[in-house]
């Protein structure tokens, strides 16, 4: 099924018709997923995928000295403005290629074999990375439950035990077929946001004492060690940047989305505004409740925000809240498992990954790729090892999973901008604003990814370095090894129809 000929040979336009099947075939593939999302279910995954409750709430604490309120809360509105324009490229890349591979699959088909090849192994460290973050951080959260309930002390030892725990009912959920990731994922949206509502509704008419419209908007906090205040606000925007990161997954469920030439583009805007503005008023809501500044960042709980809850509105109401964000955050991780699965799927369907013909295999009974759960799982829990020894390795996940994930969006987008008219778009398009929207996309990608790389503490050592630049170093020299080994066997097909191809695809069914 390798694909070795020129670049943009797939480059036409879509037919009509919006029978997903028949286009999914035309881009080289034999249907073996099921078809069982609606768009609202697509929206969801990305919605619950960027979860406000799990990004806003878990590095909440590392906003507080890096930067600030006044980071934290105008980096949000800043960073969000430019991640719409990321999104809405890529939307328009998605719309003409619905395919679960998603990015590395759009890389490949603008740009050629190896555009696709580095874009695909970004792509998979950022979502694996995210899977870790996402559900390290509700170990974190769950820990602080605890202790407001029964008096438990976490401990790094008992964190990465509650971590496993989450991952294995990730895996399972997931292993039951996409109709449950969607119900879960729908009800997940709207967990979401009566959630924000509540947390933000309490902490405004609760609490007798406020902070000031001043402080919320204009205190600056530097706890880094760094001398420079505009080092400190870039390295603070990586709250809001990691928290937008996710929203691919639209795309990676594409072939078991209705409708995904439309939908899944739908998907990804749609989940990153609602989330700009429900993350805003999260972020405001809790910094105008705090209520000891000093107090919260050295919160006996081990979480910033689960202090505000408690000095707020007593260790009932902060307990009660708490499972309202913990509930969130595991709508969030089983999400991510549901998109970074589909990516080894797709990834291994083109002969990209070691041992790729077992984590191709797709259940005959629920249509899911059993092997690539848990791959994704396993993996996860090997990058979150390090949370053992380093009290500083939580955020060095977050910096992978943005490290990762980040340039992997600009790639297609900045391939679709170099192939000019010769991209013809799918349904869903920007028109005139495709160039504009697109080349603000690149430049923003450009800069985050960095300013991810560069140390977020002073001085710099084994605790406080910021390993994503050794993570991103590692996978793109795995990478480039892997390359000379699966060169002539990896690629994108051409066209679905030949007899090898069919008996490939049968291989892959268990």
């Amino acid at each position: 099924m390798a694909r070795t000929d020129a670049p943009l040979d797939a480059i036409r336009k879509p037919p009509p018709s919006q029978d997903e099947e028949a286009r999914l075939r035309e881009l080289g593939y034999q249907p073996v997923l099921a078809r069982r999302m609606d768009g609202f279910g697509n929206f969801a995954i990305s919605f619950s995928v960027i979860s406000v409750l799990s990004g806003c709430m878990t590095l909440y604490g590392f906003g507080l000295g890096t930067g600030g309120p006044s980071v934290m809360l105008w980096g949000w509105a800043g960073v969000g403005l430019f991640v719409l324009c990321v999104g809405l490229a890529l939307a328009e890349v998605t719309s003409a290629y619905p395919t679960s591979g998603a990015l590395y699959y759009m890389a490949d088909r603008l740009g050629g074999r190896r555009w696709g090849w580095y874009t695909g192994w970004l792509n998979l460290l950022g979502l694996l990375g995210a899977i870790a973050g996402i559900d390290y951080g509700a170990a974190l959260f769950t820990g602080a439950f605890l202790n407001l309930q029964w008096g438990f002390v976490p401990t790094p030892g008992s964190t990465f035990l509650i971590f496993l725990a989450i991952l294995l009912l990730h895996a399972g959920l997931n292993l039951f077929g996409v109709r449950l990731v969607s119900v879960l994922n729908s009800v997940s949206v709207w967990w979401h946001l009566i959630g924000v509502a509540v947390i933000v509704g309490a902490l405004a008419f609760v609490p007798d004492r406020h902070q000031s419209v001043d402080f919320v908007f204009t205190t600056f906090v530097n706890d880094t060690g760094w001398a420079n205040p505009f080092y400190v606000a870039a390295i603070g925007l990586l709250l809001a940047q990691y928290t937008f990161s996710g929203y691919d997954a639209s795309a990676h469920l594409s072939e078991e989305t209705s409708n995904a030439s439309v939908t899944a583009a739908k998907g990804i805007v749609r989940s990153i505004w609602v989330s700009w503005l429900a993350g805003f008023a999260l972020l405001a809501g809790l910094t105008f409740a705090i209520q000891d500044y000093a107090g919260t960042q050295n919160s006996a709980t081990g979480v910033p925000p689960a202090q505000i809850f408690m000095d707020a509105l007593g260790s009932g109401g902060a307990a009660a809240l708490l499972l309202v964000v913990i509930v969130a955050q595991l709508f969030c991780g089983n999400a991510e498992v549901a998109a970074a699965s589909r990516m080894v799927f797709a990834f291994s369907r083109d002969n990209a990954l070691p041992g790729s013909a077992l984590w191709r295999k797709v259940s005959g009974s629920t249509q899911t790729p059993v092997p690539a759960v848990w791959l994704a799982v396993g993996v996860a829990a090997l990058l979150a090892v390090p949370s053992l020894y380093s009290a500083t390795a939580y955020g060095a996940v977050t910096a992978i999973n943005v490290i990762g994930i980040t340039p992997a969006y600009a790639i297609p987008i900045y391939l679709r901008l170099r192939a000019g008219k010769r991209f013809v778009p799918g349904p869903w398009s920007l028109g005139r604003w495709s160039g504009p929207i697109g080349w603000i996309a690149v430049v923003w990608v450009a800069f985050v990814t960095v300013l991810f790389c560069l140390p977020q503490k002073s001085p710099v050592n084994v605790d406080t370095m910021n390993y994503a630049v050794i993570a991103l170093a590692v996978v793109l020299i795995l990478a480039s090894v892997w390359w000379y080994v699966a060169r002539r066997s990896y690629g994108t097909p051409t066209a679905y129809g030949t007899a090898r191809e069919e008996a490939e695809i049968a291989e892959g069914i268990i």
